[in-house]
């Protein structure tokens, strides 16, 4: 009786770790999650803007920035604000992830040439300093309780495309401009533009 009790305990572990194994993630009779760079373009593609088109025009415009007599000489960092992107393309994508990387680049590898006003924190900086004025959380004589700064340059910039659509598949072409404006004069001190054309037998969905 005793075996018996033995061998059926044995074999309902087994079935129970048996279970627990096959409960994972790993799906066999579904598509493998394949990783790529963020440069490359995968499997699935479509005919709009894509990681890898992110990648190359933040990395070109943040080059060519850097170039630039206004920042390359200044005797004391520019002071930059970040204007949002307009989308005038079909896209509706995160427009303004383009400026968030070209931004990302510049601060990481400028080595502090340019400095960059954080404007979408302002309802949180704002209430950090009316309580250092208050000496809530530091005397209200501390000598960096102060206005904050005004921007030198404004950063922005436009999405803008063409799409052509037969019964032979899709075309999209999209321009990148991108332009460093003067904050007090409103001159344009700098702009530079990418460009991508893409065809494709079907269209995508694009969030």
């Amino acid at each position: 009786m005793r075996t018996i009790t033995h061998c059926c305990g044995m074999l309902l572990l087994s079935l129970w770790m048996t279970g627990c194994a096959s409960s994972g993630v790993k799906n066999p009779s579904g598509v493998p999650v394949t990783r790529l760079n963020p440069d490359e373009q995968g499997f699935v593609a479509g005919t709009g803007i894509e990681s890898q088109d992110l990648v190359a025009v933040a990395d070109k415009m943040a080059r060519s920035i850097l170039a630039i007599p206004q920042i390359a000489q200044a005797a004391t960092p520019p002071v930059v604000v970040l204007d949002p992107v307009e989308n005038k393309t079909r896209f509706p994508i995160n427009k303004d992830i383009f400026l968030t990387r070209i931004r990302a680049q510049l601060n990481s590898r400028a080595q502090g040439r340019v400095i960059f006003l954080a404007r979408d924190r302002m309802a949180t900086l704002e209430r950090e300093r009316n309580l250092k004025r208050e000496g809530a959380v530091t005397a209200a004589t501390d000598p960096n309780v102060q206005e904050f700064k005004g921007a030198d340059y404004f950063l922005t910039g436009t999405l803008e495309g063409l799409s052509t659509r037969t019964r032979a598949g899709t075309s999209d072409y999209i321009l990148y401009t991108f332009q460093l404006i003067d904050a007090r004069t409103s001159a344009i001190v700098w702009e530079d533009m990418a460009e991508v054309k893409k065809q494709g037998l079907e269209d995508a969905a694009y969030r």
